[in-house]
C-alpha cells in the first residue's frame, strides 16, 4: 500500500486525481440518458409536437432508429478515439471532449425550439460520437492517477456512477418530457450539466501522453480490426473483454425487456419499471462498491467467477419468482407490492445486478492492469467496439427469441441466464488462471485467513527466486493468493501429482521435481525450467527443504538453491508461513488428508524478508533468515 493515504476505496473521493474526474464520467452518463430517455419518452408519448409526417412513421422503427444512431459511433470512431488517447495527453482530450458536449447541447435547445425530430436525431448521434472518444480515455486514465491497489476500487465507483447516471438520468428524462413546456426544460436541463460537466473536467490532473509518436490512422476499418488484433496479443485480457461484452449482451438484454416484463407480465405501471430499474442499478452499485473488500485492494479475478455463477442462480430465479399478473388495469407502485412473490422479483433484479457488479470491476481492471501503457487506450477502444457489437447482438436475440421464436419474455430470461452458464464454463476453461484463482480465493477465505506482512518486498518487475518453509499441500496456494504477481512454484511431484490439486498446479505452470536418485530425468528437467522461467523475468517460489514437515519444525534447506543461483543470479527473496501447522493439509497428527478438518478460517501469516543479492545467497543462510522470520510461530 502507498504511505500516507487511507485504505479504504472511499478515500478516492478525497483526492484530486480521482473525484473530478469521477464526476466528470457521472455527469456525462447523467446527462447523455437525459437527453435519450427524454426523447424516446416524447416519441412514444407526445410524437404529434414533430408534426404530422413524422408522426405516420412507426414508433418501433423511430425508438430503433434512436438506438442504432447513438451505437452507431461506437463502430465507427472508436478505433481514432483510442489511438487520439494514446497519443496525447488525456486530460486535454477530456476537456475537450465536454466543449463539444456543450455545443451538441446547444444544438439541441435548437432543435427542440424548431420541433425538428430529425435534427434530435442527429443529435443523438453526435453524443454517441462524443460518447466513443470519451470512453477509451476514460478508462485508460485511471491507471495514470491511480496505485495499484486502487485500481478495483476506481472501477469500482466508475461502475457504479455509471449505472446510477443511467438510472437517475432514466428518471429524470422521463420526468422532464412529461412536463408542459418539456422541450424548454430538457434543453436548460442539459446545457446546465454539460457545462457541470466541463467545470469537473477542468481540476482533472494532467495525465502524459502514452504514446506520443503514434502515427494516428483514419480507416475506422483497418483500425478497428488492428486495435482488436492488438488486444489478443494478451489472452486473458481478449478473454476479459469478451466477459465484459457478455455482461454487457446481458446488462441490455434485461434493461430493454424490462419495460414490456413489467407491463405485460407483472401488469405493473411506470412507477414499478422505474422500482425494478433502481434494484437492478443500485445492485451493480453495491457489487462493484464489494470488488475492493472481497478482493483485499488487489486485482483478484478470483471472484469473477462468483459474479458469473450468481449471474446464472439469480437469473434462474427470476423465471421462477416471476408470476405473470391478469389484472386487467396496469398496477400502481403500491398495489404492485401488495402481491408477495413482487418482491421476490426485486430482490432478483438487484442480485443479477449485484453479481454483475462482481463480475465486472476485476476484469476492468485486469485490461488496466496488463496492458502496456503506450497503447492501453486502443486496447479500450476494441472493448468499446466488441461491447457494442454485443449489444446490437443482445438486441437481435430479443427479436429472435421472443419475436421470431415465440418464446415469453420470462422464458427468455432463463435463456439468458443458461447461456451464461454455457459461457462462463467456456471462458473459465479457455483460461484457467480464473478457476485457479477462484479456487484459491475459495480456500483462502474458508479453511484460513491469510494476512501479509512486508508484502511489497516482493518486486514488482524482474526475475526471482522466493524460498519459503514447507508446511502443508496448500503451501503454494496460499503463496500464490499473497503474491501480487503470477508465480511460478516449483514442488514435490507427489504433491503435485495430487487429485484435483494436480488441477491448479497445472494451470500456475508449477514445476515439479524430485531428487537426483529417484528420477534424474524429473530432476534435470525441473533446473532446466527453472532456468528459463528466470531468464523470461519470472518469479519462481521453492521450497529448499525438499519435503514437508513432519514436526513443525524447518528441515535443512538443500544445496538446490545454490545451484539455481549459481547458474542464473537473481534476487531471492525470504518467506515464512506462520499457523499452517496442525491444519488439515499438514502432517500432525498422523498424515495430512487422513483427519477431518478440524478447524475453520485458521489464521495464517506470510511475512516476507528482505531481498537477498545472488552474491550473499546459501543454503544455510536462508534457513536461518527464514526460522527468524517464522519464529516461535508454527
Amino acid at each position: 500500500m502507498h504511505p500516507n493515504e487511507e485504505k479504504s476505496q472511499f478515500g478516492l473521493l478525497k483526492r484530486r486525481r480521482f473525484l473530478p474526474f469521477f464526476l466528470t464520467q457521472f455527469f456525462g452518463a447523467f446527462n447523455d440518458n437525459i437527453f435519450k430517455n427524454a426523447l424516446v419518452f416524447l416519441v412514444t408519448y407526445n410524437i404529434t409536437q414533430f408534426g404530422g409526417e413524422v408522426a405516420a412513421i412507426s414508433e418501433d422503427i423511430l425508438i430503433n432508429a434512436a438506438v442504432g444512431l447513438f451505437i452507431l459511433p461506437f463502430f465507427l470512431f472508436s478505433a481514432l478515439a483510442g489511438q487520439i488517447a494514446d497519443k496525447y495527453e488525456k486530460s486535454q482530450i477530456i476537456r475537450r471532449v465536454k466543449i463539444l458536449e456543450i455545443g451538441i447541447m446547444l444544438t439541441a435547445a435548437v432543435a427542440f425550439y424548431l420541433n425538428s425530430l430529425w435534427l434530435l436525431l442527429f443529435i443523438l448521434f453526435l453524443m454517441g460520437t462524443q460518447s466513443a472518444f470519451f470512453g477509451p480515455v476514460k478508462y485508460a486514465i485511471i491507471p495514470q492517477h491511480l496505485y495499484e491497489d486502487e485500481l478495483v476500487g476506481g472501477n469500482a465507483f466508475v461502475e457504479m456512477g455509471t449505472f446510477l447516471a443511467i438510472l437517475f438520468g432514466t428518471i429524470a428524462g422521463g420526468l422532464l418530457a412529461s412536463l408542459e413546456t418539456a422541450s424548454t426544460w430538457i434543453s436548460i436541463s442539459v446545457i446546465v450539466f454539460a457545462v457541470i460537466g466541463y467545470i469537473c473536467s477542468r481540476k482533472i490532473p494532467e495525465a502524459p501522453a502514452s504514446a506520443p509518436s503514434l502515427k494516428i490512422s483514419l480507416n475506422p476499418i483497418t483500425e478497428a480490426w488492428r486495435i482488436i488484433k492488438q488486444a489478443k496479443k494478451s489472452h486473458s485480457v481478449f478473454l476479459s473483454i469478451m466477459a465484459i461484452s457478455w455482461f454487457w449482451f446481458l446488462g441490455a438484454a434485461y434493461l430493454t425487456q424490462l419495460p414490456n416484463f413489467t407491463e405485460e407480465v407483472l401488469r405493473g405501471a411506470e412507477g414499478v419499471v422505474t422500482c425494478l430499474l433502481a434494484s437492478f442499478s443500485i445492485g451493480i452499485g453495491l457489487g462493484s462498491m464489494s470488488c475492493e473488500r472481497l478482493s483485499g485492494h488487489k486485482i483478484e479475478i478470483g471472484i469473477v467467477p462468483i459474479g458469473s455463477i450468481g449471474l446464472t442462480i439469480f437469473g434462474i430465479d427470476l423465471f421462477f419468482a416471476t408470476q405473470p399478473s391478469n389484472s386487467a388495469e396496469l398496477l400502481s407502485f403500491t398495489e404492485f407490492f401488495q402481491t408477495g412473490s413482487n418482491y421476490r422479483v426485486l430482490i432478483d433484479m438487484a442480485l443479477i445486478g449485484f453479481f454483475g457488479g462482481l463480475f465486472i470491476v476485476p476484469l476492468y481492471a485486469l485490461i488496466q492492469h496488463r496492458t502496456p501503457e503506450e497503447y492501453r487506450a486502443q486496447v479500450i477502444a476494441a472493448n468499446n467496439i466488441i461491447n457494442s457489437l454485443f449489444m446490437v447482438v443482445s438486441a437481435l436475440s430479443g427479436i429472435l427469441f421472443i419475436g421470431v421464436a415465440g418464446l415469453t419474455i420470462t422464458q427468455f430470461f432463463l435463456v439468458l441466464a443458461l447461456l451464461n452458464a454455457v459461457v462462463a464454463l467456456y471462458v473459465y476453461s479457455t483460461v484457467p488462471e480464473f478457476t485457479m484463482r477462484f479456487l484459491i480465493y475459495l480456500l483462502t477465505h474458508t479453511m484460513y485467513r491469510v494476512r501479509s506482512e512486508n508484502i511489497t518486498k516482493i518486486p514488482d518487475e524482474g526475475p526471482g527466486v522466493i524460498v519459503c518453509n514447507h508446511v502443508s499441500y496448500v503451501d503454494a496456494l496460499l503463496l500464490a493468493g499473497v503474491c501480487h504477481r503470477p508465480v511460478r512454484f516449483v514442488m514435490y511431484k507427489p504433491i503435485y501429482d495430487l487429485p484435483v490439486l494436480n488441477f491448479i498446479f497445472r494451470v500456475a505452470k508449477a514445476i515439479p521435481i524430485t531428487s537426483r536418485h529417484q528420477n534424474p530425468d524429473v530432476f534435470n528437467a525441473a533446473f532446466e525450467r527453472i532456468s528459463e522461467a528466470l531468464k523470461q523475468g519470472e518469479l519462481v517460489c521453492i521450497f529448499p527443504e525438499g519435503k514437508l514437515t513432519k514436526d513443525g519444525e524447518i528441515n535443512e534447506f538443500k544445496k538446490g538453491i545454490e545451484k539455481i543461483i549459481e547458474r542464473d543470479p537473481v534476487p531471492v527473496v525470504p518467506m515464512a508461513l506462520r499457523g499452517l501447522w496442525g491444519s488439515f493439509f499438514s502432517h500432525k497428527g498422523g498424515h495430512a488428508l487422513t483427519t477431518l478438518p478440524k478447524r475453520f478460517w485458521s489464521k495464517v501469516s506470510v511475512v516476507i524478508g528482505d531481498s537477498i543479492q545472488p552474491e550473499a545467497v546459501s543454503a544455510e543462510k536462508l534457513q536461518d533468515i527464514v526460522l527468524s522470520l517464522r519464529g516461535e510461530h508454527l
